[in-house]
């Protein structure tokens, strides 16, 4: 039984295209073409919440209690609106950059990009939710618990969607595949 080393971690661009060349029988822009394809995915899924989420903010503004509301839930209001917005422009980015770099051989440029957006517009989405939630509870129970259970789901959302993964990639990602099993994804 001969025992094989374990490849070392890719660190760079090009040791992560020649492990998928090896693994998985990908170019590098078939990879780059990939990892485009399944950010876009990540952007559909979280565009439509950010979208929903707008909406109410916008359509909030012109029912008839709203006149009624306090300066701290106009304040958490205005707030959740930019937030909301901020999240909107950068989760809707990836298109707009993709069009002015189309046909200009930047693709990895292009997927970076779009990774950086997503997280960011992520981010803020996390925070438009949260202070949206704190607008919604102040009304319903009062600002002190509105401000416990705003924190609480702020915890939740960084919880599951920051934490667990940057977790997973600190404690797994630098774990080499064996070279006959290559990642499933």
């Amino acid at each position: 039984m001969t025992l094989h080393p374990l490849p070392t971690p890719p660190d760079t661009a090009d040791t992560h295209d020649e492990w998928n060349l090896r693994a998985r029988g990908e170019t590098p822009t078939q990879r780059l073409d990939r990892n485009y394809g399944e950010l876009l995915q990540e952007v559909r899924v979280a565009q439509t919440g950010v979208q929903f989420l707008l909406a109410f903010l916008l359509a909030l503004a012109f029912t008839p209690r709203f006149a009624d509301i306090t300066e701290f839930q106009r304040g958490t209001y205005v707030a959740s609106l930019i937030m909301g917005a901020a999240a909107t422009a950068l989760l809707i980015a990836p298109a707009p950059f993709h069009r002015l770099v189309f046909q200009r051989r930047l693709k990895r440029k292009l997927v970076r990009a779009t990774g950086w957006f997503t997280l960011a517009g992520l981010g803020f989405l996390m925070l438009a939710l949260g202070s949206s939630m704190l607008l919604i509870l102040d009304v319903v129970l009062g600002t002190r618990s509105a401000v416990w259970i705003s924190g609480g789901i702020l915890a939740w959302f960084l919880t599951w969607w920051f934490a667990v993964p940057l977790w997973n990639r600190h404690r797994f990602g630098h774990r080499p595949s064996l070279p006959a099993q290559p990642d499933s994804r």
